[in-house]
């Protein structure tokens, strides 16, 4: 297991860029955990092909694997889809899911070095099959030779998911409070407003949080910022917003957005917000599911964006082909892949070049 740092990174210069800035390479999970897609873990192979093929145009791919025989199938998969295999990565490494957002590392840089921050994963505080999950942060740091820093409160390790968090890379940082302040989630009890502030601070170079209420319905993870409210260059945000008054999501989805419209970032610039639609509602054994045009990635000259056979899927892919116009937008079907309770942005984590 890599050592662990003992200093704290912000004040050594290292932050947490934005994830629009260079790429050296996307981390994903070869998916494997039927339970997340009941009946459809065989489409589910196909969709990520197909975002592995889109990526490997730009920047390395570092996919997970469990062992030889997984490496067997995710090769021959991506071989039917014409994957670039100059660069992709079959990195043996055992994960619970897929969901390297939430499981990965914080990465960190100071001029042309890659760190890693090793937050505590706790299974979002309802699966106990985490612990491979838990240790991925530790094993990409021991195979890429990175320094590791492991934020603590006491003796304990502190439990953040980067789904939780969106950065400008300019020192402000968009969270929720239902995620990361309700008692209810248990995520860090004991650890105040303040607290984590200052954790933030200390790890990923955050000056400013901007908290929101609440996040869309159907989240399983109870707020992630990445379903919600996303930067998309510094001073600039896009966030959900849903006009129909008897959708569940109207009213929390509207208070996010006036707060927003009342904010500054670090910087001292009030913000400039868009709004995104949301799709109709999809429905998955009576349970709402958390289809969302936020969880869009932003890779090196792309942008994938989920879509859900739906008419907003135009607007959402329109809105932000406006807002990146130096990268290609494309909208990714999504239908199948949200069975899963995520999409596009939770199953992907960028390393910084």
């Amino acid at each position: 297991m890599a050592r662990v740092e003992t200093s704290l990174p912000a004040p050594l210069g290292f932050r947490q860029p934005a994830e629009w800035e260079p790429h050296r390479a996307t981390w994903l999970a070869w998916p494997h955990h039927e339970a997340d897609w009941p009946g459809k873990l065989a489409a589910i192979v196909w969709v990520y092909t197909e975002i592995i093929r889109k990526l490997a145009v730009g920047e390395e791919v570092r996919l997970l694997v469990a062992n030889e025989r997984a490496e067997a199938a995710a090769r021959d998969a991506l071989e039917k889809a014409g994957a670039d295999f100059g660069r992709v990565e079959l990195v043996h490494m055992p994960t619970d899911r897929s969901w390297l957002r939430d499981s990965a590392p914080s990465f960190v840089k100071r001029e042309e070095e890659i760190a890693i921050v090793d937050w505590e994963f706790n299974g979002w505080s309802k699966y106990p099959n985490h612990e491979l999950d838990n240790l991925v942060p530790s094993r990409i740091a021991e195979l890429k030779k990175m320094r590791r820093f492991v934020p603590r409160s006491g003796e304990k390790g502190v439990v953040l998911e980067g789904g939780s968090i969106d950065l400008d890379g300019q020192g402000t940082m968009l969270t929720t409070e239902e995620c990361l302040l309700s008692e209810v989630q248990q995520r860090n009890p004991g650890l105040s407003r303040g607290d984590l502030e200052k954790l933030f601070k200390d790890h990923l170079a955050v000056e400013k949080v901007l908290w929101l209420g609440r996040g869309i319905a159907g989240d399983d993870t109870h707020g992630h910022i990445d379903d919600l409210a996303r930067f998309v260059r510094p001073g600039v945000v896009v966030v959900a917003n849903e006009p129909n008054e008897s959708d569940e999501n109207h009213a929390p989805l509207r208070e996010n957005l006036e707060s927003l419209q009342s904010m500054t970032d670090a910087a001292g610039r009030k913000l400039d917000v868009v709004t995104l639609p949301m799709p109709a509602p999809l429905v998955f054994d009576g349970m709402r599911l958390p289809a969302s045009y936020a969880n869009f990635y932003i890779a090196n000259g792309l942008v994938l964006v989920p879509t859900f056979n739906d008419p907003k899927d135009r607007i959402a892919v329109g809105t932000l082909a406006e807002l990146f116009p130096d990268r290609e937008v494309v909208g990714i079907h999504a239908v199948d892949l949200v069975w899963g309770l995520g999409t596009l942005h939770c199953m992907s984590h960028e390393e910084p070049l």
